[in-house]
C-alpha cells in the first residue's frame, strides 16, 4: 500500500511539474473548429493565422460537401471550392508555403461524418491535383492533411497513402508503426470534467486533464481538447495544462489575444517596500491645514489590484483604511473624459466632456486652487505628463476644449497656483503670446527646466517646465520624478502658515490603459503608489494633513484573468481602449478621512474639501 501511495504521489507530482512549464503557445496554435460555419470559411481562420483548420465532410453525388449534418448541405459548398482551391492559390502566392510567414504551420483537419470507406478514396482523388501542397512526407513545407471523425481502424492506416495522417484518441492503443500515422491526439473535454471554462477545474478533474495530456506527450504527440469554452480564461488554463492546440470558434479573437499576450502579462520579481502609516491622526475630527490630492488618471479598482498583486500583495494605497467610491459620469455623457472628470473635482459641479474649468453654460468657474487661495492657502499642481493636459489644466485654466494647449498655458497667468510641474515646454516657451514667460516672471515665478533645478529652490513661486523626455514612461527609464516633485513642493509650501493644497497626477496609468498595455499600467501605478507613500509619510509627520487618493475615471475596462501575488505576476484583458463609466475608489487618510467614505458623484469631492476649510 505504501509503495502504491508513493507511486501515485510521484505521478501527480510529475504531472503538476509538467503543467507548470508547458510550451508557450501562439495564435498559430489555434484550431478553427467547425470552420465551415464561419461566414467566410477558410479565409477568416487563415488570415487569423490558425495552425489547424477543420472542415466536416459528407460524400454526396460524387462530391465532398462541408456541413455538420446532411440536411445542412448547400449547393456549391464543397471541400474543393471552399478549401482546397483557395488554399492552393494562397500556397502558391506564398512561394510554396502555407503562410507568407514561413515559420507558421498549417494542417487541414477533415472530419469525416460518416462512411470513411467511400469518403477517403474520393478525398484522395480530390487531393491529387494539389500533391505539391499536401504531400507532407515529401515536402516538409506542405499543408498536413489530418483525418478525423469516422476513421479507419488503426490496423488499416497502412492501407492509405502517407500524405494523410489521422487524429488519434486517448483510449486507442497504437503500435509503434500505427503511431507514426497519428498527427495528434484529441478528445472531448467533457469526458474529464464538467468545468465550463470559468475559474479553474477541481483538483481531481485537473489531475485527469493533466494525465491524458501527459500520456499523449509521452507518445510525442500534440494534444487537443474539443468542446471547450471560447474565452481568454479557458485558453490560459488549457495552456497551463499543456495542450498543444487551442480549440476555437473565434479565430480572430484568439489571434488578437495571443498577439497582445506580452502586453497583457506583467511580472514584477522584486517587490518594493511600502510605508507603514502610524494612523495617529487618521479619522480624527480636528483641523485640516493641508490637503494633498493624488489623482491616478485612468485608475480603477482593477488597476489598483493589478498593482497590489504585482507588488507581491502590498501597496501604499491599500494601507489606507478609509475609502469610498466616486461616480464619474460627465453632465453630457455617462462616460467622462479627463477634462469633465477633473473639472468636476476642481470646481464642484459636473460639466461637459472636453471642458476645462467651464460650466455647461460655457462660463468660467472658480477652481479649487483659486478658491482656497482666498483662504490663504498656497497650491501646487504636479503631473508626470503634459502639464497642459486635461487633469492638471482644470486646476488653473478655463477653456471650452482640452486641446487648446497654448490657450491653457496662457491661462496660467491668471491663476493663483504657486507651483506648476510637468512637461510640454513648447506650449509655454513658444506660445503665441511671445512675452508669456516674461509676464509670468513679472508675477514672481521662477522658470525651472529640470527637477534638479527645482530642488535647488528654497522659496518662491515655481514654474517647472520639463522636456518631454523627463516624463517618458517609467518602463522606459523615467525614474521617480513624480515623488521627487511632490516632496519638493511640500517642502516649499509647508512654509505657509495657513496651509496648502497640492494636486499630484499619475497621468500615465491612463496612457497604459489607452494602449491596452498591462506592463505600462502597472509600472505607472507603482510609481504613483510610491508617490502616495511620500504623502502619507508627510501626513504622519504633520498631523494636520489630509491625503486623498482617487481617479478621474477608469481607462481600458481592465479585467484580471490570472495572477500570483507570490510571484508578482498578473495577466489581464482590456475591453476597450477608451474610458469607462465604472465608479472609481477614493481613499482618505488623516484628519476627517471618515468624511470621504460612501458613494457619491465626483463633484462632491470639491464640496467635502471646501467644507473642511469653510465649515459649510
Amino acid at each position: 500500500m505504501k509503495k502504491l501511495f508513493c507511486a501515485t504521489a510521484f505521478t501527480l507530482f510529475a504531472l503538476a511539474a509538467l503543467a507548470q512549464s508547458p510550451q508557450p503557445l501562439s495564435f498559430n496554435s489555434g484550431h478553427s473548429h467547425n470552420d465551415y460555419k464561419q461566414n467566410i470559411p477558410l479565409l477568416r481562420a487563415y488570415y487569423a493565422g490558425m495552425g489547424s483548420i477543420e472542415a466536416d465532410v459528407f460524400l454526396k453525388d460524387g462530391q465532398l460537401f462541408v456541413a455538420h449534418e446532411l440536411k445542412e448541405i448547400k449547393p456549391g459548398a464543397t471541400l474543393l471550392k471552399q478549401y482546397l482551391e483557395p488554399l492552393y492559390q494562397l500556397y502558391k502566392e506564398n512561394g510554396n508555403h502555407p503562410y507568407a510567414n514561413h515559420q507558421l504551420r498549417l494542417q487541414l483537419v477533415i472530419d469525416i461524418k460518416e462512411d470513411y470507406q467511400h469518403v477517403l478514396p474520393q478525398l484522395l482523388k480530390e487531393l491529387k491535383p494539389f500533391q505539391d501542397m499536401v504531400n507532407k512526407p515529401v515536402n516538409p513545407d506542405a499543408v498536413s492533411i489530418v483525418i478525423s471523425g469516422d476513421v479507419p481502424a488503426p490496423e488499416n492506416f497502412k492501407n492509405y497513402p502517407a500524405l494523410i495522417s489521422f487524429d488519434g484518441r486517448p483510449a486507442k492503443v497504437y503500435t509503434e508503426e500505427q503511431l507514426k500515422r497519428v498527427a495528434m491526439i484529441s478528445d472531448d473535454i467533457k469526458n474529464y470534467t464538467v468545468w465550463n471554462g470559468k475559474g479553474t477545474p477541481t483538483k481531481i478533474d485537473e489531475d485527469k486533464l493533466l494525465k491524458v495530456i501527459h500520456a499523449a506527450h509521452q507518445q510525442n504527440k500534440p494534444f487537443r481538447f474539443w468542446a471547450t469554452q471560447d474565452s481568454p480564461n479557458t485558453w490560459l488554463e488549457l495552456e497551463k495544462f499543456g495542450v498543444d492546440w487551442i480549440n476555437t470558434d473565434a479565430p480572430e479573437k484568439l489571434r488578437d489575444f495571443y498577439l497582445r499576450k506580452d502586453k497583457l502579462t506583467y511580472t514584477n520579481p522584486v517587490p518594493y517596500p511600502v510605508y507603514q502609516p502610524t494612523y495617529q491622526a487618521d479619522g480624527a475630527v480636528k483641523k485640516v491645514k493641508n490637503v494633498i490630492l493624488l489623482i491616478g488618471d485612468g485608475m480603477g479598482l482593477a488597476q489598483i489590484h493589478a498593482g497590489w498583486i504585482a507588488n507581491h500583495g502590498n501597496l501604499n494605497i491599500t494601507m489606507i483604511r478609509n475609502s469610498g467610491f466616486s461616480q464619474t459620469a460627465a453632465s453630457n455623457s455617462g462616460n467622462t473624459d479627463s477634462a469633465a472628470g477633473g473639472s468636476a473635482i476642481a470646481m464642484g459641479e459636473k460639466t461637459n466632456n472636453r471642458y476645462i474649468g467651464m460650466g455647461t453654460d460655457d462660463k468660467k468657474r472658480t477652481n479649487l486652487a483659486d478658491t482656497l487661495a482666498g483662504y490663504g492657502l498656497k497650491s501646487g499642481i504636479i503631473s508626470v505628463g503634459d502639464i497642459t493636459d486635461a487633469t492638471p489644466a482644470v486646476f488653473y485654466a478655463h477653456q471650452l476644449d482640452r486641446s487648446y494647449n497654448e490657450a491653457i498655458a496662457k491661462d496660467f497667468l491668471d491663476s493663483h497656483v504657486d507651483i506648476l510641474v510637468g512637461s510640454n515646454q513648447k506650449s509655454f516657451l513658444q506660445n503665441p503670446d511671445a512675452d508669456l514667460i516674461k509676464k509670468l516672471e513679472a508675477k514672481g515665478y521662477t522658470l525651472n527646466k529640470s527637477i534638479a533645478d527645482f530642488k535647488q529652490k528654497s522659496s518662491g513661486k515655481q514654474l517647472v517646465l520639463l522636456p518631454d523626455s523627463a516624463t517618458r514612461p517609467v518602463k522606459d527609464g523615467r525614474g521617480d520624478m513624480l515623488a521627487q516633485s511632490l516632496k519638493q513642493t511640500i517642502k516649499l509650501l509647508s512654509a505657509n502658515k495657513k496651509g496648502f493644497f497640492i494636486m499630484t497626477e499619475g497621468a500615465q496609468i491612463d496612457y497604459g490603459g489607452h494602449v491596452n498595455d498591462l506592463k505600462y499600467v502597472v509600472t505607472e501605478l507603482h510609481d504613483f503608489d510610491k508617490t502616495v507613500a511620500e504623502a502619507l509619510r508627510f501626513a504622519d509627520q504633520d498631523g494636520e494633513t489630509l491625503v486623498l487618493v482617487t481617479a478621474d475615471h477608469e481607462t481600458g475596462g481592465l479585467t484580471l484573468l490570472d495572477a500570483s501575488a507570490a510571484d508578482g505576476r498578473v495577466q489581464g484583458e482590456f475591453s476597450t481602449n477608451d474610458h469607462t463609466n465604472i465608479m472609481v475608489p477614493i481613499y482618505a487618510y488623516g484628519p476627517h478621512s471618515g468624511d470621504f467614505t460612501g458613494t457619491y458623484p465626483n463633484n462632491e469631492i470639491f464640496k467635502k474639501i471646501m467644507k473642511l476649510f469653510t465649515g459649510k
